[in-house]
């Protein structure tokens, strides 16, 4: 038994103080200072945050790893890397490539998913494939000699790696045949984006089975008030929807809104490319040559090309950005991610009884400590 203290404990509805985080390889409770186990091992959060581990749902890459490298090695680099972020566990990301060059990518996620689980970084939790089903017109940085018709035979041969696939759900033709088969035979998480659907069209692919949106308001049709297009649909569904809280692909501006809007259903992601965690320079993305400056990564005909983001600074740009308090945007990088995925059984939140993914931070949520079931895997 272990238990954190001297630390603000993040829980889903409120933070508390004066109190101790007990732990083994899940979470045990928490209970007054005085209460603590004379046998617990003690750690000391320096007055700072004790906060459930973060979930990215959407990363291509980091510290110049791709997953599309298709590689072992680069799938433990990225892992590794994200634990100074905050982030025990993550979808590896594929984008609109090469059908052969995302399989293996799933293929190496696939076998290295169990090892995943106890190993020196961030658990595979699937992959989200974001491609190649998706529109030409919006395609956003990716290739559009790579895009394929939505093929319902190849989610569900990939049905136990595949988490969420992005798919333009103009393009599933027959009434979105493909969308109501992924629906019907797998658990797999459909969302809509990359996609030129008018408002109608993405209400009725809702109704069909797309259960949430990849990055809202980029790529994707904007709010009109005479075409009111896929920014629309999203806020009047019940989809999730992912959010780029870089504070440039959305404006800060927008943040108490769509959190009034959607609430839980809100997922703050990175969308970070390989060259996350590296200086500013010049990288590739599939294949493509990537400008990083500032936060902004870009092609070079200056289409933005995902960003570079930390998933712990994502949740402090939208908490000193906002009215929104502090444990909901947490709750958007961890609880809700865990429920959009059907993991909030076990993670996304410090309960009793679930995984002891836990994150130490200082008073302004930089990382100090990253705690995967009971065990510490970082170390500032």
């Amino acid at each position: 038994m272990k238990a954190i203290i001297g630390g603000k404990i993040i829980l889903k509805d409120r933070i508390v103080e004066d109190s101790a985080l007990l732990f083994s390889d899940v979470i045990e409770g928490i209970v007054p200072l005085g209460n603590v186990p004379e046998s617990a091992e003690i750690i000391d959060a320096d007055g700072g945050y004790v906060a459930p581990g973060l979930i990215d749902m959407h990363i291509h890459g980091y510290l110049g790893k791709d997953v599309c490298d298709g590689e072992e090695e680069s799938i433990r680099t990225i892992s590794k890397g994200l634990l100074a972020n905050g982030v025990t566990g993550y979808l590896p990301t594929t984008m609109t490539v090469d059908m052969a060059v995302i399989r293996k990518a799933l293929e190496v996620c696939r076998s290295l998913k169990e090892e995943s689980k106890d190993w020196g970084g961030s658990i595979i939790l699937g992959c989200h494939a974001e491609g190649p089903f998706i529109s030409e017109s919006k395609k956003g940085a990716q290739d559009e000699k790579y895009i394929l018709k939505p093929d319902a035979r190849f989610v569900k041969e990939y049905a136990d790696i595949i988490k969420t696939i992005t798919l333009a759900p103009e393009t599933d033709e027959n009434d979105f045949s493909a969308i109501r088969e992924i629906t019907r035979d797998t658990d797999v998480v459909i969302s809509m984006g990359h996609t030129s659907a008018d408002y109608k069209t993405a209400m009725a692919s809702v109704n069909a089975g797309v259960k949430h949106v990849t990055h809202l308001f980029n790529a994707m049709t904007p709010l009109q008030h005479r075409a009111p297009g896929v920014v629309t649909a999203a806020m009047n569904s019940d989809v999730s929807c992912e959010l780029i809280v870089d504070t440039f692909h959305v404006d800060a501006s927008l943040y108490d809104m769509l959190w009034k809007l959607k609430g839980r259903k809100l997922c703050f992601i990175t969308d970070c490319l390989p060259a996350g965690g590296l200086p500013e320079g010049e990288y590739t993305l599939g294949g493509a040559k990537i400008i990083y400056r500032g936060i902004v990564c870009r092609l070079e005909d200056g289409t933005v090309a995902g960003s570079v983001l930390h998933l712990n600074k994502g949740v402090w740009n939208v908490y000193t950005n906002s009215h929104i308090p502090l444990y909901e945007c947490v709750n958007c990088a961890s609880l809700n991610p865990a429920t959009t995925l059907g993991l909030d059984k076990t993670k996304g939140s410090l309960e009793t009884g679930k995984d002891a993914d836990i994150i130490i931070t200082d008073c302004e949520f930089n990382v100090e400590k990253t705690i995967i079931g009971g065990k510490i895997k970082y170390e500032a």
